[in-house]
């Protein structure tokens, strides 16, 4: 069964500015133009799910209305925890990045821990939007890696993945982007 694993268009400001920024003009365009990306994968009937903040679910928003079909929200794909406050997440979140898994805390850990149950149980093809550390967290998991981050997804990059019960297997990572998270 496949699932895609589409990282949220570009935010309208950066982890340091805001809690939950909704999509920049140029997020609501790759949003946009994720609908004809998504032809060249031959997407038949699927289920979208999208985390529950701001730019995750309008990323979904256009293939929603081109599919004419809601979207569903799960806590289960929403960001990694951050323990810090707001001007200090940035770089919380660069020496996360440089981390493995096993030096985690029980909140992070647990994050994780959901977000490939979730993945792991759905029972329909979908389409998740979700955020770059829950897609490095899936791929750690089916790679059987430790380090926190495996790839750079740009955003609104499509990472196919296929589920085969109990277990996960790569399809094809999305395109990758060449500059620092925002």
């Amino acid at each position: 069964m496949d699932i895609f694993l589409v990282r949220h268009g570009t935010a309208a400001a950066t982890w340091e500015e805001h809690s939950d920024p909704g999509l920049s003009s140029r997020g609501f365009e790759e949003a946009q133009n994720l609908v004809s990306d998504f032809t060249s994968f031959s997407v038949g009937s699927v289920d979208l799910i999208s985390s529950p903040l701001a730019r995750a679910r309008e990323t979904a928003v256009p293939l929603s209305h081109k599919l004419n079909q809601k979207v569903d929200i799960s806590e289960s794909i929403t960001e990694v925890p951050s323990p810090v406050d707001l001007i200090h997440r940035k770089k919380w979140l660069q020496r996360f990045m440089k981390q493995k898994w096993q030096d985690q805390d029980d909140v992070v850990l647990a994050w994780r821990s959901s977000a490939i149950h979730f993945v792991k149980s759905l029972s329909r093809p979908s389409v998740l939007f979700t955020h770059f550390l829950l897609i490095n967290a899936i791929l750690g998991e089916l790679m059987k890696l430790d380090d926190t981050l495996y790839f750079w997804p740009k955003n609104c990059s499509i990472t196919h993945i296929r589920s085969k019960g109990t277990s996960l297997e790569l399809v094809s990572l999305g395109d990758q982007m060449q500059s620092t998270v925002n």
